[in-house]
């Protein structure tokens, strides 16, 4: 680990040498690309120095504690700060996402459960839109689906974190999956609980110039827009549905009021699939993780169980448990995703 922090401390001070010369400033686009390295080594750089120092410290204290005792309780204490500092470090040397600074697609569908699986499929959806909001994101909804009562048969949503800091993808990843709910539907006379499930598809957005997609590759069906009303549903076929034929993969959009639209929207998904299918098969990882989300919306198939009546929450991947449900709902999300994000942390600590 040692050996790596020091070739990262060479590499900070040749890029401090570099961003210092006005000639590298000519190209903006290298020089962003530099500072924005020189940024990511400068915390680890920072803390690999204390820990040099605390070390040195420390050992001079041992030295002196030979003579004096009094040296010998401040060696100690330098040894568990000293040690604070190496977890602290390994932390910092486990590889980043490279996908946490993108936007994010999230796609909630209802399943098994009828009207009350498309009540909850729209509690999610609303969920992740107030979540968005305590985090002052940006939410777009592509494309919806509505039911009668008001649920969501479907949805796609865009969700941008903005510039400065991680984006929606190093919080929304986790969420992928099946998540079951427990509750009395709003459609139920008996007072009976019922269990219903809804399936969360989350990919990074990815850019045009990213994922570049083949005319050639796609079948474009339009159709009659379908749902509870507004101005432009049922009256033209604006509707689209893209197949991409080399992978299978299906995208509709009807929201927007021209075909012109819906298709670029429904190619924003698109991509944002296509990036995420061509992560699979570079990266084992990656696929498994992603097998994991939402593939068959099945109530044994969960990641999370929301239960209503008494008020708990539970994430079954790594043991989470809460009773604010009604927080949750309301998109206090953070302690569920910490509690993810610290599993995931752990498990890569451990692969190193």
């Amino acid at each position: 680990m040692f050996e790596k922090l020091g070739d990262l401390a060479s590499e900070h001070a040749e890029l401090e040498r570099a961003l210092a010369d006005p000639g590298v400033h000519a190209d903006q686009d290298q020089a962003r690309t530099l500072a924005k390295r020189y940024s990511e080594l400068t915390p680890v750089v920072n803390a690999f120095r204390e820990w040099q120092q605390t070390s040195e410290d420390e050992q001079a204290a041992r030295e002196l504690g030979e003579e004096d005792a009094a040296f010998g309780q401040e060696a100690d204490d330098l040894a568990k700060q000293r040690e604070e500092l190496e977890e602290r470090l390994r932390k910092m040397l486990v590889p980043k996402d490279p996908n946490d600074d993108r936007d994010t697609i999230v796609e909630v569908k209802a399943g098994e459960g009828g009207e009350e699986s498309a009540l909850f499929a729209g509690d999610l959806l609303r969920m992740y839109q107030r979540f968005a909001e305590r985090h002052g994101w940006k939410t777009e909804i592509i494309d919806s689906t509505l039911t009668g009562l008001g649920g969501v048969k479907d949805a796609t949503m865009a969700v941008k974190a903005g510039k400065g800091g991680n984006g929606a993808w190093s919080r929304l990843k986790y969420e992928g999956g099946v998540h079951r709910v427990q509750r009395v539907p709003v459609t139920e006379s008996q007072g009976r609980i019922h269990t219903s499930a809804a399936g969360v598809l989350v990919t990074p957005e990815a850019d045009p110039v990213e994922v570049q997609v083949n005319d050639n590759d796609l079948r474009i069906d339009v159709y009659r827009s379908s749902g509870p009303g507004g101005q432009s549903v049922n009256t033209t076929d604006s509707a689209v549905r893209i197949t991409h034929l080399p992978t299978g993969i299906v995208v509709s959009c009807q929201n927007e009021k021209s075909q012109l639209q819906n298709k670029e929207q429904a190619l924003r998904v698109l991509r944002s699939r296509l990036l995420a299918a061509a992560e699979e098969e570079a990266n084992a990882k990656a696929s498994a993780e992603r097998k994991a989300q939402v593939r068959t919306v099945d109530r044994s198939e969960r990641v999370r169980t929301y239960n209503f009546p008494e008020n708990r929450i539970s994430d079954h991947r790594v043991g989470f448990k809460a009773y604010n449900l009604d927080q949750v709902i309301d998109g206090d999300l953070d302690a569920v995703i910490d509690a993810l994000a610290a599993a995931d942390l752990e498990a890569k600590l451990a692969e190193q």
